[in-house]
């Protein structure tokens, strides 16, 4: 018969086994947070690279991307810098991951984890990322000279999470999307455009994208997707026209019913300061944020071209079209 094992040995083979149990947890957490982060398995699908070369870059998911180009156009349709993106893209890649999430610590919803019990609006109205962006840069412009003030500090100074300093990590990533989402970082985004049930995961509550979901694909989606993001304004701002109307851009678009042309105009926002070349990247970007939402195509702008499929962040020569004053959007069939 055995003799028993010494208190001692058994003491060491539980710390052995619960160290084990231990790294096989962290192992799956760590699989859970990728998964969350990046989309599942068949994620990212989105790039964005910098503008400089050897710069950073970022991946995400479509979901992401749609989320951050309204964040951005938001905050660029009140007239504010491309700082006050990158504080807000960072904020909704810490607090969600640029999710649209229905959950969270307490009564916390959204992409910014704002709650209805401390005034930040209605679930319903939070749940709404345009609303939830608007709130956002509301309070961050009243914070003195936040466009000067590290990331972190204006960010906190809005949000007043118990752990600040995490705003930081995401400060490299926000700044190349919002180069690339205010347009001054020209054809530098780029996703994959799988015509996925996008619109269903954009918002995980189901509400915010309440055009997409109306108009579900085509010319008309698109145009519902641009009031969405843009205003009320945003067709009659740049004379958006679906491909076989009337068009008051210089060259009518053909009769495909396929295409919509959006010509484009200085952005004359309080402050945007913003080139027209910079207002067309930012639509053209745009457009390929929410390609995958949207069942577009092809975005062409300036002389560049995006197709769908397309996963390596290049823009290809369009072919002899350089205008800069005209982004033409292809949908699907």
């Amino acid at each position: 018969m055995p003799e028993p094992l010494p208190p001692t040995r058994k003491r060491r083979g539980r710390l052995l086994r619960f160290a084990a149990a231990l790294v096989v947890l962290c192992a799956v957490a760590g699989y859970l947070v990728v998964q969350y982060v990046t989309g599942g398995p068949d994620g990212p699908g989105c790039k964005v690279v910098s503008g400089r070369a050897g710069g950073p870059s970022y991946e995400f998911t479509p979901e992401q991307a749609v989320n951050a180009a309204t964040i951005t156009a938001v905050g660029t349709g009140r007239g504010l810098p491309e700082r006050a993106v990158t504080i807000a893209l960072a904020t909704a890649l810490q607090e969600s991951g640029l999710r649209n999430i229905s959950h969270g610590d307490r009564d916390s919803l959204g992409l910014f984890q704002q709650r209805p019990s401390q005034g930040w609006g209605t679930p319903k109205e939070i749940l709404d990322p345009t609303y939830a962006a608007a709130e956002f840069y509301k309070h961050l412009v009243k914070v003195d000279d936040y466009e000067k003030l590290p990331l972190t500090v204006a960010a906190q100074r809005v949000q007043r999470s118990g752990y600040p300093e995490a705003y930081a990590k995401h400060e490299p990533d926000a700044e190349v999307l919002a180069a690339a989402l205010t347009g001054s970082s020209a054809a530098t985004l780029t996703c994959d455009g799988r015509q996925e049930s996008t619109r269903a995961a954009a918002t995980d509550s189901g509400a915010g994208a309440t055009g997409v979901q109306e108009a579900e694909t085509g010319p008309d989606a698109v145009r519902s997707a641009l009031v969405r993001d843009f205003g009320r304004d945003a067709l009659e701002t740049t004379a958006a026209e679906v491909g076989g109307k009337a068009s008051p851009s210089p060259t009518p678009t053909p009769g495909d019913g396929r295409t919509v042309t959006l010509p484009v105009r200085k952005d004359t926002s309080p402050g945007a300061g913003r080139s027209l070349t910079e207002r067309g990247w930012q639509l053209a970007h745009w457009a390929v944020a929410n390609s995958s939402a949207l069942r577009i195509e092809r975005v062409s702008y300036a002389g560049r071209q995006w197709t769908a499929g397309n996963t390596d962040s290049q823009w290809r020569p369009a072919g002899g079209e350089t205008a800069t004053d005209t982004v033409r959007i292809l949908t699907a069939r």
